[in-house]
């Protein structure tokens, strides 16, 4: 998008009032109801001091290098010998199923659907393709129906030590919706050059989502497993009960633990394309999963959705958009030591890119977040992260936002056009709002460094940070206020507004703000 439109789009008029601005601090009145709306009537008193300008300077981060990781790469990761074996078994007490056969009595869900046992189709000992399966399967459980085109009308498990290699001679591989079909991998699972849809036979097409709770086919690959999907397109897939959200890569559940005792589960998944999914991608304690160019459109909940202590990700070229009910790309609890870069998310339901629930040590960096509703990136309870060269733009609320998170660096960011602030920093009591945030530690403490970057024509003002344990800033850009008054700049930053602005931009130097209490502190 064109970003000078943006600002005409939001601006209009307001254009007009960048030359002198920058230092306006008429119309008093205006900045006052605004600074009610981005900071508590009681906070600590704030100083305002000059410090190093060296002491905030970092290097431009080191992103991976991209190039292992392509289609040619998985290619050469496909060993097609020995052939595998093809067995049918009842559901019932096979490890891999626990999951989905436990105590919350799903296995009526497949009682119903099979109208028999339910069964389940076992790949063992080697290498399987779907022709593979065709030929050995009776047609009422597996079939080619057309040239190319598959339909399982059972669920099917990759077991350890076997390969399913669902490839471009493949033109689409169907799970069936009404027959229960689903797709587990507790071994090596490649799906490359082709089609994944969940399959609704008595209308002939794609199983979109019609209502929340009703099952659709879906993907989970369990602990110790390899994942790639490449060059393909996935739609549909995914519903509400747990590990079947769509594209799953998990750890074994806790009630799995004591009989499948595996390493972490990872994956590459490639270019390739997921649209009206229940959850575009989640995983839950994977190491070294990689999200590479794909397309993430039309999503229910999340487009991409990495949860609790997973590790080493990169998430990376990948393109949000559509997400119906909430963010772009989301990682939750302790999601670490992280790379989410080069992505584009916009016109989502909430927010473009989330940290959320105590994930640190994560590099957030070159993404494009516009045309959300809520705010284009969102640090919620994520200390130790680093924000370096995102554009958030048009977003429907903050450019930025963090919430009760220290030591989070915000370098080289643009936030422009937002429909409140550029960058927003506070603090907030959470309990009793939500129970699993009562269950994840967090503290009301906030710090940021703002190094570099723009904050430009957002309607309510260029940034507010309310309570914090301290702000720096340098080489702060802050241009095209919309509101009269000026440059708007609230919460801990406000009293010393006139000073801030000096350091800044006439004294080129940094500024440090801290409470007053450790600011005598801070020079002792």
């Amino acid at each position: 998008m064109d970003l000078h439109r943006a600002f005409w789009h939001r601006s209009g008029a307001g254009l007009a009032l960048v030359a002198g601005l920058f230092w306006a601090t008429a119309g008093q009145a205006g900045e006052t109801a605004a600074a009610a709306v981005f900071a508590p009537a009681k906070q600590p008193a704030y100083r305002v001091s000059s410090i190093p300008a060296d002491s905030l300077l970092l290097p431009a981060p080191t992103l991976p290098d991209l190039s292992p990781y392509s289609a040619e790469a998985v290619y050469a990761k496909i060993v097609a010998k020995p052939a595998g074996n093809i067995v049918l078994r009842r559901m019932l007490e096979q490890n891999p199923l626990v999951e989905f056969t436990g105590g919350d009595e799903r296995l009526r869900e497949w009682v119903k659907r099979q109208g028999e046992m339910p069964q389940v189709i076992f790949i063992e000992g080697g290498y399987v393709t779907p022709a593979d399966l065709a030929r050995s399967l009776p047609p009422k459980y597996f079939r080619e129906t057309e040239p190319g085109v598959y339909l399982a009308r059972l669920p099917i498990v990759v077991s350890q030590g076997a390969t399913l290699h669902i490839g471009k001679e493949t033109k689409d591989f169907r799970l069936s919706s009404e027959r229960g079909a689903f797709l587990i991998n507790d071994g090596k699972l490649f799906i490359t050059d082709t089609r994944l849809t969940a399959w609704r036979e008595a209308d002939n097409q794609q199983d979109w989502f019609k209502k929340k709770g009703k099952f659709r086919p879906f993907l989970n690959s369990w602990g110790g497993t390899e994942t790639y999907i490449v060059n393909t397109v996935v739609s549909s897939l995914g519903y509400t009960a747990s590990k079947s959200y769509g594209v799953s890569i998990s750890q074994y559940s806790p009630a799995m633990h004591p009989i499948m005792q595996r390493g972490h589960p990872m994956g590459w998944l490639l270019n390739s394309t997921f649209d009206d999914m229940w959850y575009g991608f989640y995983c839950y304690e994977a190491y070294d999963v990689v999200l590479r160019g794909n397309t993430y459109r039309n999503n229910l909940v999340y487009g991409i959705d990495p949860h609790d202590r997973s590790r080493r990700l990169i998430i990376a070229e990948n393109t949000a958009y559509g997400t119906v009910q909430k963010h772009g790309i989301i990682v939750s609890r302790e999601v670490n030591d992280s790379w989410i870069f080069n992505n584009r998310s916009y016109e989502n339901h909430l927010s473009g890119i989330v940290v959320d629930r105590s994930s640190v040590n994560n590099l957030i960096a070159h993404n494009e977040v516009y045309r959300n509703q809520s705010d284009g990136i969102t640090l919620y309870e994520s200390g130790n992260n680093l924000l370096w060269g995102n554009r958030a733009f048009n977003n429907g609320r903050h450019g930025i936002r963090v919430r009760n998170s220290m030591n989070v660096g915000l370098y080289e960011n643009l936030a422009a056009a937002n429909g409140l602030l550029g960058i927003y920093g506070h603090v907030k009591d959470l309990k009793g709002t939500d129970r699993d945030l009562q269950l994840d530690p967090f503290d009301m403490n906030m710090s940021l460094t703002l190094v570099g970057g723009r904050l430009i024509g957002n309607e309510s003002g260029a940034i507010s940070v309310v309570s914090p344990q301290s702000v720096k800033l340098y080489q702060v850009e802050m241009l095209m206020p919309i509101q009269p008054t000026g440059i708007g700049m609230f919460g801990a930053l406000a009293d010393g507004k006139n000073q801030i602005i000096d350091l800044l931009v006439r004294q080129k130097k940094a500024v440090l703000v801290l409470p007053v209490d450790k600011l005598a502190q801070f020079e002792q």
